[in-house]
């Protein structure tokens, strides 16, 4: 190799170097570049070895003319590792910012939890109707969750009920609710009537979950006491909220004889399916009927409890499970899904 060859393919390389940094994207891009022009397998190291056969007085020149090279593309490699690692530490960061800024563009906000949501529109339609809304402890005694309701000790509804006692006091004399209707007993002892309240909350059983059941799960209690009181107010009561919920006129209500310990006569509550208009579906289980919830007139010895007067006074009382509503509205196949915190089902509704 000759001096002048030497100091073309250093030129030559020199150039290529310089659009090769340029196009490199990455540390390990430049890594490469680094290996192909100064590295030990480069033409800066064949031109270092030709220097040994060249003439004398040519090998200052064309070592000079080397070093400069080295010392250009070495610059070169520096600055451009300077401006990936920088790129990368900017990423970095980029990605590891935690904004704490409130209200932003592009952040959605929050809403309620379905069941809430049937909570507050089934409170809003009674307090239409004359309702007021009333909320009660969730750690109830016996006399008002069971005796008062003329649920005596070792009524067999008492079994029906799966209790969750607590170790507070005497055994078995402090429970978590198995239902609303403590309220009540609570209503009426507070005052006199008339009252007309209803009362949302959570309840709680000793179940096993699973499609249909929850060891805890929400109840609205409602009841009015006045005189004169018949089943025909509670069938219309029952009527004009059914119409309310479902937002149509044309359904109708279906009350069949059932049983409970606090109401005589009581009564099963359905509403005509407002989905197939009683043609049968798999929402109504293909009977034309949603089944609802129970109601009834509020039995004597639950006024002769609180202090009232059977004989003067009267009154109804309904209940329904605000999940049971939920999945009825929203085609909702298991109760499991309002408990699991599963943002893909929330944020649905």
């Amino acid at each position: 190799m000759t001096p002048e060859e030497a100091s073309a393919l250093l030129d030559a390389a020199a150039a290529e170097a310089s659009a090769a940094l340029t196009n490199a994207a990455t540390m390990a891009d430049l890594d490469e570049v680094a290996r192909e022009f100064i590295g030990k397998k480069s033409r800066a190291t064949a031109v270092n070895e030709a220097i040994k056969a060249m003439p004398p007085d040519a090998r200052p020149v064309v070592g000079q003319a080397l070093s400069a090279y080295r010392a250009t593309v070495g610059e070169q490699i520096n600055a451009r590792r300077a401006e990936l690692q920088a790129a990368e530490r900017a990423q970095r960061l980029e990605a590891e910012r935690l904004d704490l800024t409130l209200g932003t563009h592009g952040y959605r906000r929050g809403h309620l939890h379905l069941i809430t949501q049937v909570r507050r529109e089934l409170e809003d339609i009674f307090v239409g109707l004359g309702y007021q809304v009333a909320e009660g402890p969730e750690v109830e005694d016996d006399w008002h969750n069971f005796e008062a309701l003329n649920i005596p000790a070792a009524h067999p509804a008492r079994s029906m009920q799966d209790t969750l006692f607590v170790d507070l006091g005497e055994p078995e004399q402090v429970l978590l609710r198995t239902h609303t209707s403590p309220m009540q007993v609570r209503i009426m002892e507070s005052g006199p009537p008339p009252v007309y309240v209803v009362s949302p909350g959570k309840v709680f059983r000793n179940e096993t979950s699973d499609a249909r059941h929850s060891p805890v799960f929400h109840q609205l209690e409602g009841f009015a006491v006045d005189q004169g009181i018949t089943m025909a107010d509670l069938f219309g009561t029952i009527e004009a909220f059914a119409k309310r919920l479902f937002d149509d006129e044309s359904v109708t209500t279906r009350f069949r004889s059932d049983f409970f310990p606090y109401t005589e006569p009581s009564a099963e509550l359905a509403v005509s399916c407002v989905f197939c208009q009683q043609a049968g579906c798999r929402v109504c289980s293909h009977t034309g009927w949603i089944e609802l919830g129970g109601c009834g007139m509020i039995d004597p010895n639950v006024f002769k409890a609180v202090g009232y007067d059977p004989e003067q006074w009267q009154g109804f009382a309904f209940g329904f499970g605000l999940e049971r509503i939920a999945m009825i509205r929203h085609a909702i196949d298991e109760i499991r899904h309002f408990f699991e915190s599963d943002i893909r089902f929330l944020e649905q509704f």
